[in-house]
């Protein structure tokens, strides 16, 4: 069993989380047969780096991060943010999911996969978004792996974009309430 504490970044966190970003979207990128764009590589990993700043800015009221820690040896191993809804949400669903927020970042280390942190994660986030009174949500994501994942988590996307990044590679979207999400989200 692992010993996990879930907690907010702190600004001593800030090389860290750059490292883990790096490292989990270098994984994830591999694990999708895609490892050769790296400029997009860069890109994702600049974009969680600005995300992060954004918390730290706004104290968590524009970005709003949680972090798993390894209690055993101080480790980060997995995050989850939620913020306001991205340009391509907004225009996949023609506007209709401008007022959600978005979760995002949702990132686990390879070596703590299938293990409950990501369940956690989310457990803590539903409750989070709960007590600010956000009755929804929002995800999405153009993975396939994750894809699979959150599939078989929320059901049926709500928005499928076809071919979105290349030949059979659609970007997916989901809209959920946080009452309803809790229930299916289980802890292992």
């Amino acid at each position: 069993m692992l010993n996990i504490e879930l907690r907010r970044p702190k600004q001593d966190d800030t090389f860290e989380l750059w490292s883990f970003f790096n490292r989990v979207i270098q994984d994830t990128f591999h694990e999708e047969g895609i490892s050769e764009m790296q400029d997009q590589i860069k890109n994702e990993i600049e974009s969680k780096k600005q995300l992060l700043q954004c918390d730290f800015d706004s104290n968590g009221e524009t970005h709003f991060f949680w972090l798993a820690i390894d209690k055993t040896n101080h480790k980060i191993i997995g995050t989850i943010e939620y913020g306001p809804v991205s340009d391509l949400i907004i225009n996949a669903s023609n506007g209709q999911l401008k007022d959600c927020v978005e979760i995002g970042t949702v990132f686990v280390d390879v070596a703590y996969q299938k293990q409950g942190v990501g369940t956690l994660l989310w457990n803590v986030m539903y409750i989070t978004l709960q007590s600010k009174g956000m009755k929804e949500f929002c995800l999405d994501s153009g993975y396939s792996n994750a894809q699979k994942i959150w599939t078989k988590k929320f059901g049926k996307p709500d928005y499928v974009l076809e071919d979105y990044w290349g030949n059979g590679y659609h970007h997916m979207i989901w809209k959920r309430r946080t009452d309803e999400a809790a229930i299916i989200m289980k802890i292992h």
